[in-house]
Protein backbone atom coordinates (compact mmCIF):
# COMPACT_ATOMS: atom_id res chain seq x y z
CA UNK A 1 0.00 0.00 0.00
CA UNK A 2 1.32 3.72 -1.01
CA UNK A 3 -1.44 6.42 -0.07
CA UNK A 4 -0.70 9.79 -1.35
CA UNK A 5 -2.53 12.28 0.36
CA UNK A 6 -3.34 15.96 -0.44
CA UNK A 7 -5.31 18.78 1.45
CA UNK A 8 -6.36 22.08 0.24
CA UNK A 9 -8.87 23.40 2.76
CA UNK A 10 -7.13 25.53 4.58
CA UNK A 11 -4.29 27.99 3.59
CA UNK A 12 -1.93 24.95 4.01
CA UNK A 13 -1.00 23.41 0.75
CA UNK A 14 -0.02 19.88 2.18
CA UNK A 15 0.79 16.60 0.72
CA UNK A 16 2.39 13.29 2.33
CA UNK A 17 2.99 9.81 1.06
CA UNK A 18 2.12 6.61 3.91
CA UNK A 19 2.72 2.97 3.36
CA UNK A 20 -0.15 1.94 5.22
CA UNK A 21 2.40 2.28 8.37
CA UNK A 22 3.95 5.19 8.57
CA UNK A 23 4.45 8.24 6.78
CA UNK A 24 7.63 8.23 4.09
CA UNK A 25 7.55 11.52 2.99
CA UNK A 26 5.92 14.57 3.89
CA UNK A 27 5.38 18.63 2.74
CA UNK A 28 3.41 21.30 3.51
CA UNK A 29 3.58 25.40 2.93
CA UNK A 30 0.60 27.94 3.95
CA UNK A 31 -0.50 30.47 1.46
CA UNK A 32 -3.98 31.11 0.77
CA UNK A 33 -3.18 32.52 -2.77
CA UNK A 34 -1.38 29.40 -4.26
CA UNK A 35 -3.03 25.99 -3.72
CA UNK A 36 -2.93 26.11 -7.25
CA UNK A 37 0.34 26.73 -7.72
CA UNK A 38 2.10 25.11 -5.30
CA UNK A 39 -0.43 21.82 -5.34
CA UNK A 40 1.70 19.99 -8.20
CA UNK A 41 5.39 20.37 -7.39
CA UNK A 42 4.66 19.19 -3.66
CA UNK A 43 3.13 16.14 -4.75
CA UNK A 44 6.50 15.58 -6.93
CA UNK A 45 9.00 16.29 -4.19
CA UNK A 46 7.43 13.97 -1.78
CA UNK A 47 7.74 11.11 -4.62
CA UNK A 48 11.24 12.49 -5.08
CA UNK A 49 12.25 12.15 -1.12
CA UNK A 50 10.76 8.93 -0.99
CA UNK A 51 12.73 8.12 -4.08
CA UNK A 52 9.49 6.48 -5.43
CA UNK A 53 7.76 6.90 -9.07
CA UNK A 54 4.07 8.29 -9.19
CA UNK A 55 2.92 4.50 -10.55
CA UNK A 56 3.85 3.41 -7.05
CA UNK A 57 0.99 5.09 -5.40
CA UNK A 58 -2.08 2.49 -4.83
CA UNK A 59 -4.63 5.41 -3.03
CA UNK A 60 -5.15 8.08 -3.19
CA UNK A 61 -6.82 10.11 0.30
CA UNK A 62 -8.04 13.70 -0.23
CA UNK A 63 -9.40 16.23 2.15
CA UNK A 64 -12.86 17.29 1.47
CA UNK A 65 -13.20 19.72 3.75
CA UNK A 66 -15.09 21.94 5.00
CA UNK A 67 -13.29 24.93 3.25
CA UNK A 68 -13.62 28.01 1.02
CA UNK A 69 -14.57 27.08 -2.63
CA UNK A 70 -11.27 28.00 -4.73
CA UNK A 71 -9.09 26.20 -2.45
CA UNK A 72 -10.87 22.79 -2.09
CA UNK A 73 -11.61 22.23 -5.11
CA UNK A 74 -8.11 21.91 -6.16
CA UNK A 75 -7.15 19.36 -4.01
CA UNK A 76 -10.70 17.45 -4.94
CA UNK A 77 -9.89 17.98 -8.71
CA UNK A 78 -5.92 16.97 -8.25
CA UNK A 79 -6.77 13.52 -6.49
CA UNK A 80 -9.25 13.29 -8.97
CA UNK A 81 -6.95 13.44 -11.97
CA UNK A 82 -4.36 11.33 -10.19
CA UNK A 83 -7.25 8.71 -9.71
CA UNK A 84 -8.25 8.46 -13.10
CA UNK A 85 -4.57 8.51 -14.58
CA UNK A 86 -3.41 5.92 -12.25
CA UNK A 87 -6.83 3.95 -11.87
CA UNK A 88 -6.44 3.66 -8.75
CA UNK A 89 -9.48 4.71 -5.81
CA UNK A 90 -9.50 8.25 -4.45
CA UNK A 91 -10.94 8.21 -0.85
CA UNK A 92 -11.93 11.24 1.06
CA UNK A 93 -12.12 12.35 4.45
CA UNK A 94 -13.23 15.11 6.25
CA UNK A 95 -10.20 17.75 6.67
CA UNK A 96 -11.52 18.38 10.10
CA UNK A 97 -10.80 15.15 11.12
CA UNK A 98 -7.39 15.20 9.62
CA UNK A 99 -6.72 18.39 12.20
CA UNK A 100 -7.98 16.29 15.30
CA UNK A 101 -6.31 12.88 14.83
CA UNK A 102 -3.21 15.00 14.39
CA UNK A 103 -4.40 16.89 17.44
CA UNK A 104 -4.07 13.37 18.88
CA UNK A 105 -0.97 12.40 18.04
CA UNK A 106 0.00 15.83 19.16
CA UNK A 107 -0.89 14.52 23.01
CA UNK A 108 -4.41 16.27 23.12
CA UNK A 109 -7.01 13.73 24.61
CA UNK A 110 -10.71 13.87 24.68
CA UNK A 111 -13.19 15.54 24.28
CA UNK A 112 -12.12 18.85 22.41
CA UNK A 113 -13.53 21.03 19.10
CA UNK A 114 -11.78 21.86 15.87
CA UNK A 115 -12.34 25.16 14.38
CA UNK A 116 -10.64 26.00 11.41
CA UNK A 117 -11.01 29.75 9.21
CA UNK A 118 -14.26 30.21 7.30
CA UNK A 119 -13.60 33.60 6.42
CA UNK A 120 -16.64 36.18 7.18
CA UNK A 121 -15.72 35.80 11.06
CA UNK A 122 -17.19 32.48 10.85
CA UNK A 123 -15.52 29.14 11.25
CA UNK A 124 -15.84 25.75 10.27
CA UNK A 125 -16.14 23.36 13.77
CA UNK A 126 -16.77 19.96 14.86
CA UNK A 127 -16.69 18.43 18.39
CA UNK A 128 -14.96 14.97 19.30
CA UNK A 129 -14.97 12.35 21.79
CA UNK A 130 -11.17 12.03 21.31
CA UNK A 131 -8.88 12.26 18.59
CA UNK A 132 -10.96 9.59 15.70
CA UNK A 133 -14.31 10.38 17.04
CA UNK A 134 -16.50 13.09 15.84
CA UNK A 135 -19.65 13.77 17.32
CA UNK A 136 -22.09 15.02 15.09
CA UNK A 137 -21.91 16.67 11.78
CA UNK A 138 -19.62 19.85 10.58
CA UNK A 139 -20.87 23.00 11.08
CA UNK A 140 -20.09 26.83 9.84
CA UNK A 141 -20.70 29.31 12.73
CA UNK A 142 -19.72 32.94 14.29
CA UNK A 143 -18.05 32.08 16.98
CA UNK A 144 -20.07 33.88 19.41
CA UNK A 145 -22.38 31.99 18.90
CA UNK A 146 -20.83 28.85 19.56
CA UNK A 147 -18.88 29.70 22.10
CA UNK A 148 -20.86 28.91 24.98
CA UNK A 149 -21.38 25.30 23.52
CA UNK A 150 -17.88 24.63 23.24
CA UNK A 151 -17.25 26.36 26.84
CA UNK A 152 -14.31 24.52 29.04
CA UNK A 153 -12.94 22.46 26.09
CA UNK A 154 -9.63 22.83 24.22
CA UNK A 155 -10.52 23.94 20.82
CA UNK A 156 -8.12 23.27 18.32
CA UNK A 157 -6.94 25.06 14.73
CA UNK A 158 -6.34 28.08 13.21
CA UNK A 159 -10.10 29.05 13.53
CA UNK A 160 -9.69 29.11 17.23
CA UNK A 161 -6.59 31.25 17.71
CA UNK A 162 -7.80 33.52 15.25
CA UNK A 163 -10.57 34.66 18.44
CA UNK A 164 -9.52 33.32 21.43
CA UNK A 165 -12.40 35.54 23.78
CA UNK A 166 -14.69 33.41 22.04
CA UNK A 167 -12.41 30.09 22.23
CA UNK A 168 -9.79 30.42 25.60
CA UNK A 169 -9.22 26.92 25.11
CA UNK A 170 -7.39 27.54 21.52
CA UNK A 171 -4.65 25.94 21.15
CA UNK A 172 -2.15 24.21 17.89
CA UNK A 173 -1.99 22.43 15.55
CA UNK A 174 -3.18 25.75 13.33
CA UNK A 175 -3.35 23.51 10.30
CA UNK A 176 -4.46 20.14 8.93
CA UNK A 177 -0.78 18.10 8.05
CA UNK A 178 -1.40 15.44 4.84
CA UNK A 179 0.04 12.65 7.51
CA UNK A 180 -2.19 12.71 9.59
CA UNK A 181 -4.90 12.47 7.06
CA UNK A 182 -3.57 9.76 5.79
CA UNK A 183 -2.80 7.65 8.68
CA UNK A 184 -6.35 8.43 9.64
CA UNK A 185 -7.25 6.75 6.53
CA UNK A 186 -4.76 3.84 6.44
CA UNK A 187 -6.62 3.13 10.10
CA UNK A 188 -9.95 3.41 8.43
CA UNK A 189 -8.85 1.29 5.62
CA UNK A 190 -7.23 -1.51 7.27
CA UNK A 191 -10.33 -1.34 9.87
CA UNK A 192 -13.16 -1.68 6.81
CA UNK A 193 -14.61 1.23 8.11
CA UNK A 194 -16.13 3.35 4.77
CA UNK A 195 -14.49 6.77 4.14
CA UNK A 196 -15.93 9.26 2.67
CA UNK A 197 -16.30 10.26 -1.10
CA UNK A 198 -13.89 12.63 -3.19
CA UNK A 199 -16.90 15.19 -3.29
CA UNK A 200 -16.40 18.61 -1.62
CA UNK A 201 -17.79 19.46 1.83
CA UNK A 202 -18.69 22.97 1.35
CA UNK A 203 -21.32 24.18 4.51
CA UNK A 204 -22.13 27.50 2.52
CA UNK A 205 -22.53 28.76 -1.40
CA UNK A 206 -19.29 30.17 -2.66
CA UNK A 207 -18.12 34.10 -2.62
CA UNK A 208 -18.36 34.19 -6.36
CA UNK A 209 -21.90 34.64 -7.60
CA UNK A 210 -23.83 34.90 -11.53
CA UNK A 211 -24.88 38.16 -11.44
CA UNK A 212 -28.65 37.92 -11.99
CA UNK A 213 -29.35 40.83 -13.73
CA UNK A 214 -26.90 40.24 -17.21
CA UNK A 215 -27.30 44.05 -19.36
CA UNK A 216 -27.87 42.74 -22.88
CA UNK A 217 -25.18 44.08 -25.76
CA UNK A 218 -26.56 43.46 -29.14
CA UNK A 219 -24.39 43.94 -32.52
CA UNK A 220 -25.01 46.77 -34.02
Amino acid sequence: MLLLAVDTATPAVTVALHDGTSVVAETGQVDARRHGELLLPAVDRVLTEAGLGLDAVTDVVVGVGPGPYTGLRVGLVTAATFGSALSVPVHGVCTLDGLAYAAGLDGLEGPFAVATDARRKEVYWARYEDARTRTGEPGVDRPADIAGRLAGLPVVGAGALLHPDAFPGARGPEHVRAGALAALAAERLAAGTGLLPPQPLYLRRPDAQVPKNYKVVTPR
